[in-house]
This record gives structure tokens, C-alpha cells and sequence, in this order.
């Protein structure tokens, strides 16, 4: 899958074939970037680096699918017009630097091809995984609530002045916008409430978007989002909705995964798509994680064939999960001992 239209003439479950039944998501994105020396201290969080360290980014990506990853998200989950504009960029500026975010992703995609095809049967000691196979670039749409920058996707609550109107506009634009960049996937993440995942798919109906697409929810009970809404009926929404082809949870402490993977089995018949964070809790007055509240990367690995077992097709990291953790989930699963198929 070295080329997006080869991508997207592939179905997500021949992707997982390819994949060997598993396919791996990349990891956190923000901590990496703050990691290679990036200020992260502004509305827009990780997508700040699109504005003047785009090489940052890449770099990033680039780590991840040396780790294992089949899957990279793009630099874009809190990047949004009204965000970009709100920092005194023009809205042409704003929907350039929205594609800027899958370009520069599907420039590590390229690069990282090329390695494989450099690379030496003499490396032995090398820890890169450099296998040349399929790999999807998905473009991340955040929520309302990660525009807001106040830790709100961690809530759900928008205020009763929000509407399932207000929401489809203020994502409408971005949508096209990330859909013409040529991503193979959009991944909607950290989903909080119902009335937003409603939007997105009808969004997705209503601009008649080409692209498969993910709808990933959050939870802080292992029972319902973060809003409060039935995670069941949340799950239903994107299952109805046939531009979604795999559903579920991002962002969530690694405890509720397994059960909720179990309510999601309840209605979906999807591929079911699960990176949790490290379980660390985050302060949205100070705007920072607590440090000591998660688990380490051998608790997270742990849990993978567990899930795997209970359902899960796509596995990954989120938030405060690194190129470390997305490697030794690579290297735990059993169809990844031996190399992929070379495409």
C-alpha cells in the first residue's frame, strides 16, 4: 500500500488480511514532538509544529513506522479553520496548512519506503522495523471540544447552545479539506458525546465523502463516553453508518478496554479499532498529565493479545504512548513473527 490510490482501493478488512489479521496504529503524537524539542504550549497543541516545525512532524511519523506502525494519523486532530484563524492566518492560509498535515505524512510514508528498499541484510543490530507493506495514512479530525483547547473532548459537555447543526458547520470545511488532501482513511477521534458522532455522520453522507473513515470514543467509567452517553448507543451510530468502516475507543485508560470492546460487539459488526492512552490523567486547568498515574509500557503491551482476543482488529497508542510502546506491541502479536508480504 505504498501509494494512496493503491490505499483506497483497498477494503479495510483486506488491509487486516495483509496485516496478518492485526494491524498496528502509531502512537502519541504530542509527547514525541515535545520529546524532539517542541514548544507545545499554545490552543493549538501538536498542530502548532505545522506552522514552523513540519520536519518535527515528519520525523515522528518516521519513528513510528520504523516501530512497526501500519497505520500513521496525521498532525491534524486539533488543527481546525477557525483555530488557525483565530491565530490571525488568513482562511486560505488555514486550509493549506490543513493539507500541509497529510502531505507531510505521506512524505514519511515515501521516505520511509525508500529505506526499505535501501536497507541491508547486514543490519542486525538494527532495531528499525523496515518491512515494506501496506500502510494507511489517516487523517485526524478532533472534536468541537479539542478546538476549544479547555479540555472539553475530555467532558463531552458543550453547553445546551451547541446543536447537531452548529457541530456539522464547524466541521464541514475541514472535512473537505482533509478528504481533497488524499489521505487513505479519516480517522475521527476522541469522539465525547453522541451528538457528535451523529454529526460526523451525517457530515459524511451529506458531502457524499469518498473516503472510509473511524469513529474512536473516550471513556473515563469503561461504561459510557465521557460525556455520559451510552457507549452502546454511540458505538450504533457509527455501525448505521456506512461510510465507517471500523469503530472504537481512543484515548481511554487501558482497564476499560476489554470491557468495552465487549459492548461495541453488542451491535458492531465492524472491524474494531482500540488505542488507549497510558492510563495517566490529565489536568486540563494546568494542561498537563499527572505524572505516575499510568502504566508502563510492559502493563500496556501486556493487555494487546487480550484484546486482540476479545475482538479487537487495530491496536495502537494515544495519548503519552511512544515509538517504545507501538515496537513492542508490533513484536508481541504472533502474525508478526515473521516479515509481512511485500507489496
Amino acid at each position: 500500500m505504498g501509494s494512496s490510490s493503491k490505499t483506497a482501493s483497498l477494503s479495510m478488512r483486506e488491509f487486516l488480511r495483509q496485516a496478518g489479521g492485526v494491524a498496528v496504529i502509531d502512537g502519541g503524537l504530542a509527547t514525541e514532538l515535545e520529546r524532539h524539542g517542541a514548544d507545545l504550549n499554545d490552543p493549538l497543541w501538536s498542530a502548532k509544529c505545522l506552522l514552523s516545525s513540519s520536519h518535527l512532524i515528519r520525523q515522528v511519523h518516521l519513528d513510528y513506522l520504523e516501530a512497526g506502525a501500519d497505520i500513521i494519523i496525521t498532525a491534524s486532530y486539533q488543527a481546525t479553520i477557525q483555530g488557525f484563524e483565530a491565530k490571525g492566518f488568513t482562511t486560505e492560509e488555514s486550509e493549506t496548512l490543513l493539507r500541509k498535515s497529510v502531505e507531510i505524512a505521506r512524505e514519511a510514508r515515501d521516505i520511509y519506503n525508500e529505506k526499505c528498499n535501501e536497507k541491508s541484510c547486514n543490519d542486525s543490530g538494527d532495531v528499525r522495523i523496515l518491512n515494506r507493506r501496506p500502510i494507511i495514512v489517516a487523517a485526524s479530525v478532533g472534536s468541537y471540544g479539542a478546538y476549544l483547547a479547555d479540555g472539553s473532548e475530555y467532558s463531552g459537555d458543550y453547553g445546551e447552545v451547541m446543536t447537531l447543526g452548529a457541530l456539522k458547520e464547524f466541521h464541514r470545511r475541514r472535512v473537505q479539506i482533509l478528504t481533497e488532501a488524499g489521505p487513505d482513511l479519516l480517522a475521527f477521534e476522541t469522539i465525547p458525546n453522541k451528538l457528535e458522532a451523529q454529526a460526523f455522520a451525517e457530515l459524511l453522507d451529506e458531502e457524499d465523502i469518498k473516503l472510509p473513515a473511524w469513529f474512536c470514543f473516550n471513556s473515563k467509567d469503561g461504561i459510557n463516553v465521557v460525556s455520559g452517553d451510552s457507549f452502546l448507543e454511540c458505538a450504533l451510530v457509527a455501525e448505521s453508518c456506512e461510510k465507517v468502516v471500523a469503530v472504537g475507543i481512543n484515548c481511554t485508560p487501558p482497564r476499560f478496554i476489554h470491557g468495552l470492546i465487549t459492548t461495541i460487539k453488542k451491535v458492531a459488526t465492524k472491524p474494531i479499532v482500540i488505542y488507549p492512552n497510558s492510563g495517566e490523567s490529565y489536568d486540563p486547568d494546568r494542561k498537563e498529565w499527572v505524572q505516575n498515574t499510568g502504566v508502563s509500557d510492559e502493563d500496556f503491551v501486556s493487555y494487546v493479545n487480550k484484546w486482540c482476543e476479545a475482538g479487537a482488529s487495530l491496536v495502537g497508542g494515544c495519548c503519552r504512548t511512544t515509538p517504545n510502546t507501538i515496537r513492542a506491541i508490533y513484536r508481541t502479536l504472533p502474525n508478526r513473527s515473521t516479515s509481512p508480504p511485500e507489496q
